[in-house]
Protein backbone atom coordinates (compact mmCIF):
# COMPACT_ATOMS: atom_id res chain seq x y z
CA UNK A 1 0.00 0.00 0.00
CA UNK A 2 1.43 3.51 -0.90
CA UNK A 3 1.41 6.48 0.69
CA UNK A 4 -0.30 9.39 -0.57
CA UNK A 5 -0.44 13.19 0.41
CA UNK A 6 -2.07 15.56 -1.27
CA UNK A 7 -1.13 19.33 -1.49
CA UNK A 8 -4.42 21.45 -2.76
CA UNK A 9 -6.53 18.80 -2.23
CA UNK A 10 -9.59 20.80 -3.33
CA UNK A 11 -8.84 22.10 -6.25
CA UNK A 12 -9.48 20.68 -9.85
CA UNK A 13 -6.07 18.59 -9.91
CA UNK A 14 -6.74 17.54 -5.82
CA UNK A 15 -10.03 16.71 -6.65
CA UNK A 16 -9.01 14.35 -10.23
CA UNK A 17 -6.27 12.90 -7.99
CA UNK A 18 -9.03 12.10 -4.97
CA UNK A 19 -11.26 10.45 -7.89
CA UNK A 20 -8.86 7.95 -8.59
CA UNK A 21 -7.40 6.88 -5.20
CA UNK A 22 -10.86 6.95 -4.44
CA UNK A 23 -11.61 4.22 -7.28
CA UNK A 24 -8.73 2.05 -5.99
CA UNK A 25 -8.62 2.69 -2.30
CA UNK A 26 -6.82 -0.88 -1.19
CA UNK A 27 -3.88 0.59 -2.67
CA UNK A 28 -3.57 3.63 -1.35
CA UNK A 29 -3.71 5.20 2.19
CA UNK A 30 -3.84 8.92 2.49
CA UNK A 31 -1.59 10.50 4.80
CA UNK A 32 -2.30 14.18 4.58
CA UNK A 33 -5.05 16.57 2.72
CA UNK A 34 -4.09 20.22 2.54
CA UNK A 35 -6.26 23.33 1.51
CA UNK A 36 -6.68 27.27 1.60
CA UNK A 37 -9.88 27.40 3.36
CA UNK A 38 -12.41 25.17 1.50
CA UNK A 39 -12.98 23.40 5.07
CA UNK A 40 -16.26 21.72 3.86
CA UNK A 41 -14.44 20.50 1.06
CA UNK A 42 -11.37 19.35 2.76
CA UNK A 43 -13.50 17.34 5.63
CA UNK A 44 -15.30 15.87 3.02
CA UNK A 45 -12.36 14.52 1.31
CA UNK A 46 -10.96 13.77 4.71
CA UNK A 47 -13.57 11.59 5.68
CA UNK A 48 -13.81 9.60 2.82
CA UNK A 49 -10.23 8.74 2.17
CA UNK A 50 -9.80 8.15 5.85
CA UNK A 51 -6.68 10.18 5.77
CA UNK A 52 -4.82 10.90 8.75
CA UNK A 53 -4.24 14.51 8.89
CA UNK A 54 -6.17 17.65 7.34
CA UNK A 55 -4.43 20.88 7.33
CA UNK A 56 -6.13 24.20 6.11
CA UNK A 57 -3.44 27.02 5.24
CA UNK A 58 -5.67 29.68 6.66
CA UNK A 59 -5.49 29.21 10.13
CA UNK A 60 -8.66 31.58 10.82
CA UNK A 61 -10.18 28.09 8.93
CA UNK A 62 -9.07 25.98 11.53
CA UNK A 63 -11.75 25.53 14.32
CA UNK A 64 -14.19 25.12 11.33
CA UNK A 65 -12.09 22.60 9.98
CA UNK A 66 -11.83 20.74 13.60
CA UNK A 67 -16.07 21.07 14.59
CA UNK A 68 -15.96 19.09 10.55
CA UNK A 69 -14.17 16.78 11.71
CA UNK A 70 -15.77 16.36 15.32
CA UNK A 71 -15.87 12.21 16.10
CA UNK A 72 -13.51 11.19 13.49
CA UNK A 73 -9.97 10.17 14.42
CA UNK A 74 -8.11 12.53 11.82
CA UNK A 75 -6.08 15.35 13.13
CA UNK A 76 -7.02 19.22 12.12
CA UNK A 77 -4.00 22.08 12.14
CA UNK A 78 -3.61 25.44 10.31
CA UNK A 79 -1.57 27.85 9.24
CA UNK A 80 1.26 28.04 6.15
CA UNK A 81 4.00 26.46 8.35
CA UNK A 82 1.65 23.58 9.35
CA UNK A 83 1.29 23.16 5.07
CA UNK A 84 4.95 22.32 4.77
CA UNK A 85 5.05 20.24 8.24
CA UNK A 86 2.14 17.77 6.21
CA UNK A 87 4.72 17.94 3.30
CA UNK A 88 7.48 17.18 5.17
CA UNK A 89 5.96 13.88 6.45
CA UNK A 90 7.48 11.33 3.99
CA UNK A 91 4.90 10.12 2.16
CA UNK A 92 5.80 7.69 -0.73
CA UNK A 93 3.72 9.97 -3.10
CA UNK A 94 2.82 13.93 -3.17
CA UNK A 95 1.02 15.53 -5.32
CA UNK A 96 2.01 19.39 -5.16
CA UNK A 97 -0.97 21.01 -6.55
CA UNK A 98 -1.26 24.54 -4.46
CA UNK A 99 -1.12 27.26 -7.18
CA UNK A 100 0.77 29.88 -7.72
CA UNK A 101 4.03 30.61 -5.53
CA UNK A 102 2.58 29.17 -2.04
CA UNK A 103 3.27 26.00 -3.31
CA UNK A 104 6.85 26.73 -3.06
CA UNK A 105 7.81 25.72 0.39
CA UNK A 106 5.56 22.90 1.04
CA UNK A 107 7.28 22.10 -2.12
CA UNK A 108 10.48 22.16 -1.12
CA UNK A 109 9.48 20.30 2.23
CA UNK A 110 8.24 17.21 0.22
CA UNK A 111 11.24 17.12 -1.81
CA UNK A 112 13.82 17.36 1.29
CA UNK A 113 11.54 14.07 3.11
CA UNK A 114 12.41 12.06 -0.64
CA UNK A 115 9.42 9.88 -2.13
CA UNK A 116 8.29 10.69 -5.22
CA UNK A 117 6.95 14.12 -5.49
CA UNK A 118 4.47 14.88 -8.41
CA UNK A 119 4.57 18.67 -9.87
CA UNK A 120 0.72 20.10 -10.80
CA UNK A 121 2.05 23.36 -10.25
CA UNK A 122 4.43 25.22 -12.86
CA UNK A 123 5.65 27.68 -10.02
CA UNK A 124 8.17 25.18 -8.09
CA UNK A 125 10.42 24.88 -11.41
CA UNK A 126 9.85 28.18 -12.77
CA UNK A 127 10.59 30.59 -9.84
CA UNK A 128 13.05 27.94 -7.96
CA UNK A 129 13.84 25.52 -10.77
CA UNK A 130 17.42 25.47 -9.89
CA UNK A 131 16.99 25.06 -6.40
CA UNK A 132 14.21 22.06 -6.56
CA UNK A 133 16.57 20.51 -8.87
CA UNK A 134 19.01 20.48 -6.34
CA UNK A 135 16.94 19.66 -3.24
CA UNK A 136 16.02 16.62 -5.82
CA UNK A 137 18.92 15.67 -6.40
CA UNK A 138 20.72 15.94 -2.45
CA UNK A 139 17.05 13.64 -0.89
CA UNK A 140 16.62 11.12 -4.18
CA UNK A 141 13.02 12.65 -4.68
CA UNK A 142 11.98 11.45 -7.81
CA UNK A 143 10.12 14.66 -9.68
CA UNK A 144 7.44 13.57 -11.76
CA UNK A 145 5.51 15.91 -13.94
CA UNK A 146 1.35 16.15 -13.78
CA UNK A 147 0.91 18.89 -16.53
CA UNK A 148 -0.45 17.09 -19.33
CA UNK A 149 2.31 18.15 -21.60
CA UNK A 150 5.14 17.33 -19.29
CA UNK A 151 3.81 14.14 -18.83
CA UNK A 152 3.28 14.21 -22.29
CA UNK A 153 6.84 14.30 -23.17
CA UNK A 154 8.31 12.36 -20.16
CA UNK A 155 6.43 9.36 -21.71
CA UNK A 156 7.70 9.76 -24.78
CA UNK A 157 11.30 10.82 -23.90
CA UNK A 158 14.59 8.49 -24.26
CA UNK A 159 16.39 9.35 -21.02
CA UNK A 160 19.02 6.97 -21.94
CA UNK A 161 19.92 8.38 -25.37
CA UNK A 162 18.89 12.34 -24.81
CA UNK A 163 21.35 13.41 -27.10
CA UNK A 164 19.53 11.34 -30.16
CA UNK A 165 16.53 14.05 -29.31
CA UNK A 166 16.08 16.43 -32.09
CA UNK A 167 13.72 18.42 -30.28
CA UNK A 168 10.30 18.70 -28.26
CA UNK A 169 6.98 19.72 -29.13
CA UNK A 170 4.54 21.51 -26.32
CA UNK A 171 1.16 21.75 -27.73
CA UNK A 172 -1.27 24.27 -26.82
CA UNK A 173 -5.16 24.51 -27.11
CA UNK A 174 -4.90 28.52 -27.83
CA UNK A 175 -7.63 29.12 -25.13
CA UNK A 176 -11.05 30.83 -25.77
CA UNK A 177 -9.59 33.98 -27.79
CA UNK A 178 -7.62 31.94 -30.02
CA UNK A 179 -9.37 33.32 -33.37
CA UNK A 180 -10.37 36.81 -31.59
CA UNK A 181 -8.71 40.37 -33.08
CA UNK A 182 -6.58 42.33 -30.61
CA UNK A 183 -9.63 44.91 -30.37
CA UNK A 184 -12.17 42.32 -29.51
CA UNK A 185 -9.39 40.72 -26.84
CA UNK A 186 -9.48 44.43 -25.19
CA UNK A 187 -13.39 43.93 -24.66
CA UNK A 188 -12.65 40.38 -22.77
CA UNK A 189 -14.20 39.76 -19.37
CA UNK A 190 -13.18 37.51 -16.37
CA UNK A 191 -16.01 35.06 -17.34
CA UNK A 192 -15.13 34.58 -21.17
CA UNK A 193 -10.95 34.14 -19.75
CA UNK A 194 -11.96 31.54 -17.23
CA UNK A 195 -14.33 29.86 -20.02
CA UNK A 196 -11.79 27.35 -21.39
CA UNK A 197 -13.07 25.35 -25.04
CA UNK A 198 -11.27 22.10 -23.49
CA UNK A 199 -9.91 21.91 -20.11
CA UNK A 200 -11.78 22.22 -16.78
CA UNK A 201 -9.53 24.37 -14.69
CA UNK A 202 -9.22 26.86 -12.10
CA UNK A 203 -9.24 30.35 -12.71
CA UNK A 204 -5.94 31.56 -12.83
CA UNK A 205 -4.79 28.67 -14.80
CA UNK A 206 -7.99 29.20 -17.02
CA UNK A 207 -6.73 33.21 -17.74
CA UNK A 208 -2.75 32.03 -18.05
CA UNK A 209 -4.41 29.62 -21.12
CA UNK A 210 -6.33 32.51 -22.62
CA UNK A 211 -2.73 34.74 -22.32
CA UNK A 212 -0.99 31.67 -23.49
CA UNK A 213 1.26 32.61 -20.44
CA UNK A 214 0.61 28.91 -19.16
CA UNK A 215 2.27 27.64 -22.40
CA UNK A 216 5.18 30.16 -21.49
CA UNK A 217 5.52 29.08 -17.75
CA UNK A 218 5.82 25.08 -19.39
CA UNK A 219 8.15 26.54 -21.81
CA UNK A 220 10.72 27.00 -18.84
CA UNK A 221 9.26 24.41 -16.69
CA UNK A 222 10.67 21.82 -19.96
CA UNK A 223 14.03 23.01 -20.04
CA UNK A 224 14.41 22.40 -16.27
CA UNK A 225 12.87 18.53 -16.70
CA UNK A 226 14.46 17.42 -19.95
CA UNK A 227 17.90 17.61 -21.13
CA UNK A 228 17.49 19.94 -24.28
CA UNK A 229 18.33 22.92 -25.37
CA UNK A 230 15.81 25.86 -24.85
CA UNK A 231 16.01 26.38 -28.43
CA UNK A 232 15.75 23.03 -29.39
CA UNK A 233 11.77 23.34 -27.36
CA UNK A 234 8.92 24.47 -29.65
CA UNK A 235 4.70 25.03 -29.35
CA UNK A 236 1.94 24.52 -31.52
CA UNK A 237 -1.39 25.39 -31.03
CA UNK A 238 -3.75 22.40 -31.09
CA UNK A 239 -7.13 23.58 -30.60
CA UNK A 240 -8.45 19.72 -29.94
CA UNK A 241 -6.10 19.35 -27.45
CA UNK A 242 -5.86 15.32 -28.12
CA UNK A 243 -1.79 15.68 -28.39
CA UNK A 244 -0.46 16.76 -25.59
CA UNK A 245 3.39 16.94 -26.35
CA UNK A 246 5.44 15.53 -29.00
CA UNK A 247 9.28 13.85 -29.31
CA UNK A 248 11.58 14.57 -32.56
CA UNK A 249 14.32 11.88 -32.96
CA UNK A 250 17.01 12.57 -35.35
CA UNK A 251 16.21 9.87 -37.28
CA UNK A 252 12.94 11.32 -38.80
CA UNK A 253 10.57 9.75 -35.73
CA UNK A 254 8.30 11.60 -33.56
CA UNK A 255 6.49 10.21 -30.96
CA UNK A 256 3.50 11.59 -29.51
CA UNK A 257 1.30 11.06 -26.22
CA UNK A 258 -2.31 11.46 -27.14
CA UNK A 259 -5.44 11.53 -24.40
CA UNK A 260 -8.67 12.98 -23.71
CA UNK A 261 -8.75 16.44 -22.23
CA UNK A 262 -8.76 15.12 -18.60
CA UNK A 263 -6.37 15.72 -16.22
CA UNK A 264 -7.07 11.90 -14.77
CA UNK A 265 -4.58 11.02 -17.12
CA UNK A 266 -2.01 12.34 -16.77
CA UNK A 267 -1.78 12.28 -13.20
CA UNK A 268 -3.04 8.60 -13.34
CA UNK A 269 0.51 7.66 -14.86
CA UNK A 270 2.37 9.58 -12.02
CA UNK A 271 0.35 7.71 -9.43
CA UNK A 272 0.86 3.87 -10.76
CA UNK A 273 4.71 5.39 -12.25
CA UNK A 274 6.49 3.15 -13.36
CA UNK A 275 3.16 0.75 -14.08
CA UNK A 276 0.08 2.07 -15.02
CA UNK A 277 -3.55 1.58 -13.65
CA UNK A 278 -6.73 2.00 -15.04
CA UNK A 279 -9.05 5.13 -15.07
CA UNK A 280 -12.64 6.16 -15.73
CA UNK A 281 -12.01 7.53 -19.30
CA UNK A 282 -13.34 6.30 -22.42
CA UNK A 283 -10.88 5.91 -24.76
CA UNK A 284 -10.26 7.97 -27.69
CA UNK A 285 -12.29 7.55 -30.77
CA UNK A 286 -10.54 9.01 -34.10
CA UNK A 287 -13.47 8.36 -35.84
CA UNK A 288 -15.47 10.79 -34.31
CA UNK A 289 -12.45 13.21 -34.03
CA UNK A 290 -12.40 12.76 -37.68
CA UNK A 291 -8.89 15.69 -37.88
CA UNK A 292 -5.97 17.15 -35.53
CA UNK A 293 -5.24 20.75 -36.36
CA UNK A 294 -2.24 22.69 -35.69
CA UNK A 295 -0.77 26.14 -36.25
CA UNK A 296 1.39 28.76 -34.70
CA UNK A 297 0.81 30.41 -32.22
CA UNK A 298 0.65 34.58 -32.45
CA UNK A 299 2.87 36.59 -31.27
CA UNK A 300 1.16 40.04 -31.70
CA UNK A 301 -1.69 38.91 -29.67
CA UNK A 302 -0.56 36.82 -27.40
CA UNK A 303 3.08 38.19 -26.36
CA UNK A 304 3.79 36.22 -22.86
CA UNK A 305 5.23 33.74 -25.13
CA UNK A 306 7.85 35.91 -25.91
CA UNK A 307 8.57 37.28 -22.35
CA UNK A 308 8.25 33.36 -21.23
CA UNK A 309 11.34 32.56 -23.44
CA UNK A 310 13.14 36.03 -23.19
CA UNK A 311 13.33 34.90 -19.58
CA UNK A 312 14.10 31.72 -19.97
CA UNK A 313 16.94 32.76 -21.81
CA UNK A 314 18.18 35.65 -19.50
CA UNK A 315 17.74 33.04 -16.81
CA UNK A 316 18.52 34.18 -13.11
CA UNK A 317 15.90 35.56 -11.46
CA UNK A 318 14.25 36.53 -14.91
CA UNK A 319 11.70 33.65 -14.10
CA UNK A 320 11.07 34.06 -10.70
CA UNK A 321 9.75 37.81 -11.85
CA UNK A 322 8.13 36.94 -14.84
CA UNK A 323 5.88 34.23 -12.55
CA UNK A 324 5.16 36.84 -9.74
CA UNK A 325 4.23 40.01 -12.19
CA UNK A 326 1.99 37.56 -13.71
CA UNK A 327 0.25 36.19 -10.58
CA UNK A 328 -0.42 39.49 -9.59
CA UNK A 329 -1.80 40.93 -13.10
CA UNK A 330 -3.98 38.07 -13.63
CA UNK A 331 -5.35 38.29 -9.91
CA UNK A 332 -6.51 42.45 -11.15
CA UNK A 333 -7.53 41.28 -14.17
CA UNK A 334 -9.87 38.66 -12.16
CA UNK A 335 -10.85 41.31 -10.04
CA UNK A 336 -11.50 43.76 -13.10
CA UNK A 337 -9.01 45.89 -11.73
CA UNK A 338 -7.04 45.89 -15.03
CA UNK A 339 -7.92 44.76 -18.45
CA UNK A 340 -7.17 41.50 -20.44
CA UNK A 341 -4.34 43.00 -22.40
CA UNK A 342 -2.77 44.81 -19.90
CA UNK A 343 -1.48 41.32 -18.22
CA UNK A 344 1.17 40.93 -20.24
CA UNK A 345 1.94 44.44 -20.42
CA UNK A 346 2.18 44.33 -16.64
CA UNK A 347 4.81 41.87 -16.64
CA UNK A 348 6.81 43.10 -19.06
CA UNK A 349 7.03 46.63 -17.23
CA UNK A 350 7.57 44.61 -14.07
CA UNK A 351 10.71 42.39 -16.37
CA UNK A 352 11.46 45.95 -17.27
CA UNK A 353 12.20 47.42 -13.90
CA UNK A 354 13.84 45.22 -11.80
CA UNK A 355 16.84 42.90 -12.24
CA UNK A 356 18.25 41.27 -9.16
CA UNK A 357 21.00 38.93 -8.72
CA UNK A 358 20.42 35.46 -9.08
CA UNK A 359 18.66 33.81 -6.09
CA UNK A 360 20.63 30.36 -5.07
CA UNK A 361 18.36 29.38 -1.94
CA UNK A 362 14.43 29.64 -1.54
CA UNK A 363 14.73 32.42 0.63
CA UNK A 364 16.51 34.35 -1.93
CA UNK A 365 13.31 33.16 -4.28
CA UNK A 366 10.64 34.02 -2.33
CA UNK A 367 12.80 37.49 -1.92
CA UNK A 368 12.67 38.01 -5.08
CA UNK A 369 9.02 37.21 -5.56
CA UNK A 370 8.29 39.47 -2.56
CA UNK A 371 9.30 42.56 -4.57
CA UNK A 372 8.44 41.75 -7.94
CA UNK A 373 4.79 41.46 -6.67
CA UNK A 374 5.00 44.73 -5.13
CA UNK A 375 6.20 46.31 -8.72
CA UNK A 376 3.56 44.39 -10.16
CA UNK A 377 0.98 45.73 -7.89
CA UNK A 378 1.85 49.17 -7.95
CA UNK A 379 1.47 48.86 -11.43
CA UNK A 380 -1.46 47.68 -11.84
CA UNK A 381 -2.74 50.33 -9.54
CA UNK A 382 -1.54 53.02 -11.86
CA UNK A 383 -3.57 51.06 -14.19
CA UNK A 384 -6.64 51.73 -12.39
CA UNK A 385 -6.00 54.78 -11.70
Amino acid sequence: MRTVSILGATGSVGASTLDLIECEPERFRVRALTANCDVAGLAAAAIRTRAELAVVADETCLPALREALRGTDIGATGGPKAVSEAAALGADWTMAAIVGCAGLEPVMAAVAAGGTVVLANKEPLVSAGEVILAAARASGATLLPADSEHNAIFQCFDFQRPDRVRRIVLTASGGPFRTRSLADMARVTPEQAVAHPTWAMGAKISVDSATIMNKGLELIEAARLFPVAPERIEIVVHPQSIVHGMVDYVDGSMLAQLGPSDMRTPIAHCLAWPDRMPTPMEPLDFVKLGRLDFEAPDPVRFPALRLAREALDAGGARPAILNAANEIAVAAFLDRRVQFLEIAAVVADTLERYDPPSPTTLEAVLAVDGEARAIAAALCKDLTA
